[in-house]
């Protein structure tokens, strides 16, 4: 059993980080050789200022009384420069965001395991290729840019990360740090003549990370007055910066000002995913070679944001990201950063034609040179007679575009020439695209191939050892030989075939897998016939019946991925499950008490996403509530035959309702300290992370009786659930444990019902002594609704909650009760365990069903993995990288999620088997036992 779940650990692991490695590599080529336009520049200096976390509606957009929120910005779109949108890629992080606007590309996902700071490769940006840099701002952001640079001419200054505090006072103080420290720079530059001569130089660029917006955002949300606010100062702060940068250099009118956001935030204060609220972000730019407002009588654009912002009349010039390092570097004269891909936004240029034109082509060239160091890569690594090139740019067809844009440059055909560069630029992105999917398709197949052979091999398992479909089939040593001969002979040719091409190493795990997978099918080639033999001998119309029904269930599944409401309609169907199979009949209570609680979970998937509305009053009265039913359950344990044996018992008891009422008194206490803007109490943080230590404890202490272990279980989860609530989603927990205890007596009746077994007394259950391997029976059909509800119950726990499979559904107000400075990976954890602790409790209750309905654990959950896998063989088929960034996020997520979640399950099985059956000793001088 145990090799069985290694290997499907293990091959589920495979399938899981296949999707990056066919999806998510990174796009970065090294090789290349910087590309200058040959005219001089515009600009001496460049200013960039950017507003971490400031939407373009929040920035734009009047106030209540009809004022510009931003009045000096304002005044600069309207009288002294260009502004538009700047659109933003998912992940819209701080990260990736910053790499786009310095560096000109979108990053893969490889920077999540970095939690956005480090550099998982090295690139090249606008500040490596500037004389000098200078940048304020935040330690997360700062540092990534002056690792990569070449040579020592990239300078930070930041403040500690403890500073970046979610329950601080006011975190606008962030920015003032930074607005400060660079009026003290500039004013220390007078006496230190190394800095003022390094200042007076061509080709710097001063940074300015304005993280105060974006905490505000996270903090209390953008609408409200502390995020707008936030805005006010940061206004005012640009208009002192810009007026003393002028200045300094005595008004030379060579300094370009350039002001944008590297993401949005959505209106609950999270950020991640490709909601517009996320990926709109404001870009304003001024001063040195930039064009002056441009009047307009009409314009165009499918949102209608230029009526709300009273910008009809000004030309919006709307941008991607990435073409905004480009236009930083064309402004400055330096070379293109060698991995951008942005195209630079001419009409951002107040400059000749001619100008513009050679920019463009240097632009061209730039993304032309990394299209020829991808296609070298993929002619070197692939045989030659199976090498398709990109036929729109092959040899000849780079040559042309190149002399017939140089040729009209020359001829002055400025305008041609720029058209021309266009198209060479498009081409060129779509040829990097081309050789960088150009092993999708193969590595997918094989991923396909595995995939099938693993859930038909799974089958072949539950049918051959936990059913009587099959008697004990012969097998026949010389055809076994052969067989396996055969496989080696197919495993020696893809190995020899991949290392020809000098392959990665992923790929041959990807196009190995499949045959040692196959080969354990083909091996149960006996099995399967018989199944054949035993499926023909049925009535047609059952068989077919049966399939529909499997397959409207695993479909309902993966229609709630998309559709939480999904869930609702399944819950209903649940709720009339005893009705429909007259299972009401044997036991009219427990049927009525399972539907009412069905009815109750059923509208959870009908809420608002967690974390949009907080209601904190909700969380604690969902406490008082545990700690009301903690007693009614204790009195009726106090009464029943099962008494606690002794006062250790009651001590675990007793403690687990203090935790509750301590956890309920914190939630209630941190959000009021952070309401007056008091920061996150030492005390209450101590007390948080004391509890959710204590939680995976305490239930180990609590006698191994059915019920009070789950009870146990329920009460210590639940103590830290609180911890992690910020509204509705607190009496998350208690109510699927309500219809969990109700599934569990529902199992035994349907088992009474189709005669499998007689009614043990659930109560007197004991999870230690229930596992005698001869009472195991046979699986029966039933089985596979049983496993049905458990993994549709998974999927309630993640979706029932108010998550959305997307990154902007995790509300970092959840962590505030453990801590509120900004820290990725301990935040994402706590957010995780949230996530899990719903999961924790489905499965304990599985445990339970299985035990109870005599079932060995390995049975059931088989099933469980084939529906999962089927789940997840959809949604790898659904994956794709192409329509709006929202489409592309969520059809990640959603195969990212179900393979977690069989990973997830696997894992499940193992913590519920021991939170269910295992007890410490530690209260005991004696040892107890019961009879």
């Amino acid at each position: 059993i145990l090799i069985f779940v290694l290997a499907g650990l293990l091959v589920h692991c495979v399938f899981l980080v296949s999707i990056f490695d066919i999806y998510f590599s990174s796009p970065l080529v090294h090789g290349m050789t910087p590309q200058q336009t040959p005219l001089p520049a515009p600009a001496k200096r460049l200013v960039l200022f950017v507003a971490d976390g400031l939407r373009a509606d929040s920035l734009y957009e009047m106030n209540s009384s009809g004022m510009p929120q931003a009045p000096y910005l304002r005044a600069i779109l309207e009288n002294n420069g260009s502004w538009g949108i700047s659109h933003t890629r998912v992940p819209t992080e701080s990260r990736p965001g910053h790499v786009a606007l310095i560096a000109g590309f979108y990053e893969d996902v490889s920077a999540v395991a970095k939690g956005w700071k480090e550099n998982p490769v090295e690139f090249d940006s606008v500040f490596n290729e500037s004389k000098y840099t200078w940048s304020w701002g935040s330690p997360d952001i700062l540092p990534m840019f002056a690792k990569g640079a070449t040579g020592d001419h990239v300078y930070t200054f930041c403040y500690t990360a403890e500073s970046e505090d979610f329950g601080a006072q006011d975190a606008a103080k962030l920015d003032t740090w930074v607005f400060d420290h660079v009026k003290s720079f500039f004013n220390s530059s007078r006496r230190n003549q190394t800095l003022f001569s390094a200042l007076n130089e061509e080709k710097v660029v001063l940074f300015l990370h304005l993280l105060g917006i974006d905490t505000n955002g996270h903090a209390h949300r953008p609408n409200s007055r502390e995020y707008k606010e936030n805005i006010k100062l940061v206004d005012e702060g640009i208009k002192e910066i810009a007026s003393m940068i002028d200045d300094f250099y005595g008004n030379d009118r060579k300094t370009a000002f350039i002001l944008t956001s590297d993401h949005g935030m959505t209106d609950w204060g999270s950020h991640g995913a490709g909601h517009p609220s996320e990926t709109l972000t404001p870009l304003i730019v001024w001063g040195a070679g930039v064009n002056y407002p441009q009047k307009v009588t009409s314009q165009f654009f499918e949102d209608n944001f230029l009526k709300e912002w009273k910008l009809e009349n000004l030309k919006r010039l709307d941008v991607n990201q990435a073409d905004i390092a480009p236009l930083m570097a064309s402004l400055i004269g330096v070379p293109f950063p060698l991995n951008s891909v942005g195209t630079l936004p001419l009409e951002y240029l107040n400059n000749s034609a001619h100008f513009k034109a050679e920019s463009m082509f240097t632009n061209a060239v730039q993304i032309l040179e990394q299209f020829k160091v991808k296609m070298c890569q993929k002619k070197e690594t692939t045989l030659s007679f199976l090498f398709t090139p990109f036929k729109p740019l092959s040899d000849s067809e780079q040559i042309n575009f190149l002399k017939k844009a140089r040729l009209y440059i020359q001829q002055q055909k400025y305008d041609e020439a720029m058209s021309l560069c266009k198209t060479l630029i498009n081409l060129a992105l779509e040829g990097l695209s081309y050789y960088h999917t150009y092993d999708r398709l193969f590595l997918g197949l094989s991923i396909a191939m595995g995939f099938v052979g693993w859930t038909t091999y799974v089958i072949m398992v539950i049918i051959k050892t936990h059913t009587n479909l099959i008697k004990t089939v012969q097998t026949n040593n010389e055809e076994s030989t052969v067989v396996f001969y055969g496989f080696a002979f197919i495993g020696l040719i893809i190995f020899f075939f991949l290392s020809i091409q000098t392959c990665p190493w992923t790929y041959y795990i990807y196009c190995l897998l499949p045959v040692p997978v196959w080969y354990a099918v083909v091996t149960e080639l006996p099995v399967i016939q018989e199944l054949a033999a035993n499926l023909l001998s049925l009535h047609i119309g059952q068989s077919i019946g049966l399939l529909l029904v499997c397959t409207l269930g695993i479909e309902i599944l993966v229609f709630s991925f998309f559709y939480r409401s999904v869930l609702t309609v399944g819950l209903l169907v649940f709720a009339g499950w005893p009705v429909i199979t007259q299972l009401w009949v044997q036991a009219k209570t427990t049927a009525l008490i399972w539907t009412l609680l069905c009815m109750l979970l059923a509208i959870f998937p009908l809420m608002p996403v967690v974390g949009r509305e907080p209601n904190i009053p909700l969380v604690i009265a969902t406490g008082l509530l545990t700690l009301l039913i903690s007693c009614f359950s204790l009195s009726s344990l106090c009464k029943s035959e099962i008494k606690y044996r002794n006062n250790e018992d009651l001590q675990v008891l007793l403690s687990q309702m203090l935790s509750i009422a301590l956890s309920t008194y914190v939630v209630s206490s941190t959000h009021d300290s952070l309401k007056s803007k008091q920061g996150l109490p030492v005390l209450n943080q101590i007390i948080s992370w004391m509890t959710l230590v204590s939680s995976s404890v305490l239930p180990l202490l609590s006698p191994t009786f059915l019920f009070q272990r789950l009870f146990s279980i329920l009460l210590s989860l639940m103590s830290t659930y609180l911890l992690l609530s910020t509204g509705y989603e607190a009496l998350f927990p208690l109510v699927i444990s309500g219809l969990m205890f109700v599934w569990i007596n529902m199992e035994q009746v349907a088992l009474q019902y189709y005669g499998l077994s007689f009614k043990p007394k659930l109560s007197g259950f004991n999870f230690t002594y229930s596992t005698d391997i001869t009472q195991f029976r046979q699986l029966h059909l039933d089985d596979i609704r049983r496993s049905f509800f458990f993994v549709f119950f998974i999927v309630t726990a993640f979706f029932g909650t108010g998550n959305i499979a997307s990154v902007n559904s995790f509300d970092p107000a959840s962590v505030y009760c453990f801590l509120t400075v900004f820290s990725p990976f301990i935040m994402g954890g706590l957010l995780l365990l949230k996530v899990v602790i719903p999961f924790v409790l489905v499965s304990c209750a599985f445990e339970a069903v299985q035990i109870t309905t005599q079932l060995s654990s390995k049975s059931l959950f088989l099933i469980v993995l084939v529906i999962s896998d089927i789940m997840a063989l959809h949604f790898f088929f659904l994956v794709k990288d192409y329509g709006s960034w929202l489409d592309i996020g969520t059809s990640i997520s959603h195969y990212v999620l179900v393979m977690s979640l069989t990973i997830f399950m696997m894992l499940m099985n193992g913590l519920a088997q021991l939170l269910t059956t295992q007890r410490l000793e530690l209260l005991r001088r004696t040892k107890h036992h019961s009879v």
